[in-house]
């Protein structure tokens, strides 16, 4: 169960990583979509999970390889930008989501005909 203020700074940092996200793309990582999906904090603020949906899917683990390279860049652009509204800046760990992809498969299976 989570905590109103987990709830919050969860919201804080899925919005401020986008925004990084954004300019990285522009800037390091060209011809990839990344959208943060999800992020869920642990109780004392300290770690942040980060679920990431990368589009093409093709070469997405290649790009999590990457964007976990980039963590400490990452993690010291978004202490930039929460550094007002948070003591800590909580520790990233970054995942894929392939949620869409599932849902894909999903999609695929169902309209197959038998």
């Amino acid at each position: 169960m989570y905590s109103i203020r987990q709830n919050k700074v969860s919201r804080l940092l899925q919005k401020d990583l986008a925004t990084i996200f954004q300019e990285l793309t522009r800037s390091s990582i060209k011809g990839r979509m990344i959208s943060v999906t999800v992020v869920r904090v642990s109780k004392d603020l300290a770690v942040a999970k980060v679920y990431l949906s990368i589009f093409p899917s093709e070469g997405a683990s290649e790009t999590l390889n990457l964007i976990k390279q980039l963590s400490g860049q990452i993690r010291g652009e978004l202490g930039r930008k929460v550094g007002k509204q948070l003591r800590i800046v909580p520790e990233l760990a970054f995942f894929l989501d392939d949620s869409l992809d599932y849902i894909d498969h999903i999609d695929d299976v169902l309209t197959q005909k038998p």
